[in-house]
């Protein structure tokens, strides 16, 4: 089964991150945090935005990048940034893949992005816009991974609620 992972560097706002974490509640991904944040964790906002599905996450922190990339070596890395010029649905993501994602007001540092920029990606947008929202972002990242590999262990069928009935 491949793995995916989510990571947060930086984060800012305390809904984003919750909405982030059941993001990855419900389809299986791993999350990683680089502190600093923007927020306590134990913030009731950020618990909400989570909603009850915080038993379902499998989480990390780190206190900052370097100790990331020493407790993730080998990875298959893919930074996303406006500053990008390779489109995030022209990769082929393997298994053990990471999605990097920076902080609402200043996105990934400068200095990781040259290091990696072969690995770096962006979402198509109207030039007039600054960045879609973190947490959409980070869900049609996601998704677009676990697309590509078929959604495994997903349940991709749903049933309209016992009561009603077909016309």
């Amino acid at each position: 089964m491949p793995v995916l992972n989510l990571v947060l560097v930086e984060p800012r706002i305390h809904a984003n991150a919750g909405n982030i974490a059941r993001t990855c509640a419900v389809t299986g991904a791993r999350l990683h945090m680089v502190r600093p944040f923007g927020f306590d964790l134990d913030d009731k906002h950020l618990k909400r935005a989570g909603l009850d599905y915080w038993h379902l996450l499998d989480i990390s922190y780190y206190d900052s990048i370097a100790e990331f990339f020493e407790k993730n070596p080998g990875g298959d890395y893919y930074f996303f940034t406006t500053k990008a010029g390779r489109v995030y649905s022209d990769v082929a993501y393997r298994d053990n893949v990471y999605l990097f994602f920076g902080r609402e007001d200043a996105g990934l540092p400068e200095d990781l992005l040259r290091r990696h920029y072969e690995n770096c990606v962006r979402l198509p947008m109207i030039g007039e816009a600054r960045s879609l929202n973190l947490s959409n972002t980070v869900a049609v990242a996601a998704y677009e991974v676990l697309r590509q590999w078929n959604f495994p262990k997903l349940q991709n069928f749903g049933r309209l609620a016992d009561s009603i009935t077909e016309s």
